[in-house]
């Protein structure tokens, strides 16, 4: 078996462990389980199932960097064209529409035993996007800590709430209304915070804006 450093080199090894996971999301979305067969995976992927257990171990495992990989590829870019934006409503939009179009994917997960460990993947990779997005908002006034501790905060209530949104919510998923449900949150959280620590984000009825700091 090779070494993770030569197969984070070797251009077999990541086309073979790309469509992989790109089989394994298809897969898993089409039948709505995560209890794909293995070798239905490395079918799809067009290699031997010993492959799928060289480079990942298991099933689980699979499925889980599936999920990071999918949320790397696809939502992070969508969370950094989103920073452009003059309005945090952006941000919260790009990540409703994410979990909205490949819902079907993420709620098999979710109803299985990855289910954890998702969340957990999914958290740390969300992070340090809300960490920037925090001390963005409140600036000097909060100290790193502060910054971590709130955006860790953020991230791990948005968890849960966007996960019974996508395993529970109605056919079919509203990114829209979900966008503003997320602000009207974070407007609540940042309220939490002392009075000293400025911007807070409001939501005014459907339309979310940052209150600008005043002179």
């Amino acid at each position: 078996m090779m070494t993770a450093g030569k197969e984070a080199l070797d251009p077999r090894v990541r086309r073979s462990r790309a469509a992989l996971m790109r089989a394994a999301v298809e897969l898993v979305a089409q039948r709505g389980t995560a209890a794909v067969p293995v070798s239905e995976i490395a079918e799809a992927a067009g290699v031997t199932r010993p492959v799928i257990y060289q480079h990942f171990g298991d099933r689980e495992s699979l499925l889980l960097a599936a999920v990071y990989d999918l949320a790397s590829r696809e939502l992070l870019p969508r969370l950094a064209d989103a920073s452009k934006s003059p309005t945090r409503r952006a941000g919260a939009l790009a990540l409703a529409a994410h979990f909205a179009e490949h819902r079907a994917f993420y709620r098999a997960v979710l109803t299985s035993s990855c289910a954890f460990q998702m969340t957990k993947s999914l958290t740390e990779l969300l992070i340090p996007v809300n960490q920037e997005l925090v001390h963005q908002t409140f600036g000097s006034d909060l100290d790193a800590q502060a910054e971590l501790d709130f955006a860790t905060f953020l991230t791990g209530g948005g968890a849960a709430v966007v996960n019974t949104w996508v395993v529970e919510g109605p056919e079919p998923l509203d990114p829209e209304q979900f966008a503003d449900r997320l602000m009207r949150l974070a407007g609540a959280a940042a309220a939490l915070l002392p009075p000293a620590a400025s911007p807070l984000i409001r939501s005014e009825s459907t339309t979310t804006k940052v209150q600008e700091p005043q002179p």
